[in-house]
């Protein structure tokens, strides 16, 4: 509500979605590539219930592999300037909250008619590779064919993360073969992206237990697993591929697209993240042009099980762009791409939406004007406003049930690290539940602290007792306050 989000949809907006056909017609079938019959599964979280995509696998006869990326066709159900498209052009995204989901499509499309669901035949639009058997026997990826369409698909197997990283696990299962196959794949495609540049952020999710209720029994830090990094890089393949294939030249005419592109970061920002660093330790190299990748990752790869590494990821990522949506294509900095878009979640993000209809269109022969170009553009930079409103909500949300979580909790005492240093008091973070609450200056007895902002560091005139960004702390829990948000320590 802070944001001025809307939690349900106008009657209008339901009705239209509940009066689109649910049937695929013969005739829509002979138009497209049918799949139905290759090996297909879906791998999502848990408690997921829109399935915005899927994978199919099937070996050829000569060794060589045919992977699809099949991306649910939402674009053939809301079209183009219909109420159902206007609302959501105007939410631009699904709002993913602590104990709910403020969906981008009515819930008859996005948990039903869109969702790739298993043991049913549903429509998508595709990216289907075929990788050479050789080379993937020498660890190496090397695509032969592409090929891009709308497609039937019908999904064999709806795994869980957790189901398919334990058939990995176990090396035995449901279609253990093929997800070990996809998963070397995975890994290989993850290695050369490394190899070319890409920078190996891993920002920690936090995630709750909630009672029936909605209220808060337990935190815990999402665990990445190689399921998940997996599904990650064949989605990171399709988008890639997709804008590289719109992107090239064609007969010297620039063809209109949406992509999603990361600037390189600025250099009052890096000069800051490096003086951050030159405090805590660490030394991240820089050249006349900044940093290169390969120096940022070191520095990560530096600070990786250390107590301060969650600050440090969160400080490195606060120093570099904004990712963002435009028609102007300037390369992804941080994957090392120099074309890449967003293709693979047209339930939950309207760019992906529009990133369809245009592929559709050029795959048809067909142009876009330079007036639908400006369109576009507008379009992309308010979905990129939306993206940044519906993140400041989820944040919000993970803020305000750290602190519900914490509210039977005074008096007790906790572990975490000084995330922030100011001249009202130093901010500290928890270490299990990464929950941040203030311990003011004032309750910082037996001395007069002053901030040192060079060195992040709140010091004791008289003791030179230093309170410093990273330090270790325990502290005790002196008040919660939820309409605030705010908890307030104590040292112990």
């Amino acid at each position: 509500m802070e944001k001025g989000l809307s939690t349900s949809f106008p009657p209008d907006v339901e009705e239209e979605a509940t009066k689109i056909d649910k049937t695929i017609s013969a005739e829509e079938i002979a138009g497209r590539r049918d799949i139905r019959g290759v090996l297909t599964f879906t791998i999502d979280p848990a408690d997921a219930k829109d399935f915005d995509d899927a994978l199919s696998y099937r070996e050829l006869e000569n060794g060589d592999i045919e992977v699809g990326i099949h991306i649910a066709d939402v674009a053939h159900y809301v079209r183009a300037g219909t109420t159902l498209d206007k609302e959501a052009a105007e939410r631009g995204t699904s709002i993913y909250l602590v104990d709910r989901t403020i969906p981008m499509l009515p819930e008859v499309l996005s948990n039903d008619l869109c969702s790739l669901k298993p043991n049913e035949d549903k429509l998508s639009f595709s990216s289907i590779f075929t990788f050479s058997g050789t080379a993937l026997k020498a660890k190496k990826i090397e695509i032969i064919s592409q090929w891009f369409g709308r497609t039937i698909i019908h999904s064999n197997k709806r795994f869980t993360y957790e189901e398919a990283q334990e058939v990995l696990d176990k090396k035995s299962g449901p279609h253990y073969a093929e997800l070990a196959t996809l998963n070397t794949m995975a890994k290989i495609l993850q290695k050369e992206r490394f190899e070319n540049g890409a920078i190996s952020f891993e920002s920690e999710e936090v995630k709750f237990k909630l009672d029936e209720f909605g209220k808060p029994l337990g935190v815990y830090i999402k665990e990445r697993q190689d399921t998940n990094k997996l599904i990650e890089d064949f989605m990171l393949l399709a988008n890639k591929k997709v804008a590289e294939y719109i992107g090239a030249k064609d007969k010297n005419i620039e063809r209109t697209f949406i992509y999603r592109v990361h600037d390189v970061p600025k250099q009052d920002k890096i000069a800051e993240l490096q003086g951050f660093l030159k405090t805590l330790g660490y030394d991240l190299k820089s050249g006349p042009a900044g940093p290169r990748s390969k120096d940022i990752n070191k520095m990560l790869n530096d600070i990786r099980g250390t107590a301060e590494e969650g600050l440090i990821q969160t400080a490195a990522i606060r120093s570099m762009a904004k990712a963002i949506y435009t028609t102007k294509n300037i390369g992804h900095f941080g994957l090392a791409f120099s074309h890449y878009t967003h293709f693979t979640s047209p339930i939950r993000r309207y760019p992906d939406i529009m990133v369809h209809r245009l592929l559709a269109e050029y795959l048809a022969g067909h142009k876009v004007s330079k007036e639908q170009l400006q369109q576009f553009e507008a379009a992309s930079r308010y979905s990129s406003e939306m993206e940044q409103t519906a993140a400041e909500a989820e944040r919000g949300s993970i803020k305000y049930k750290q602190v519900e979580y914490m509210l039977d909790k005074v008096g007790q005492e906790f572990e975490g690290v000084i995330s922030g240093v100011t001249e009202w008091g130093i901010y500290v973070e928890e270490k299990e539940t990464k929950a941040e609450g203030l311990i003011h200056v004032k309750n910082l007895t037996g001395d007069f602290y002053t901030i040192d902002p060079k060195n992040y560091a709140l010091i004791g005139e008289k003791t030179k007792k230093r309170f410093r960004l990273g330090d270790p702390l325990r502290f005790r829990l002196k008040s919660a306050d939820l309409d605030k948000r705010m908890l307030d320590f104590v040292l112990v």
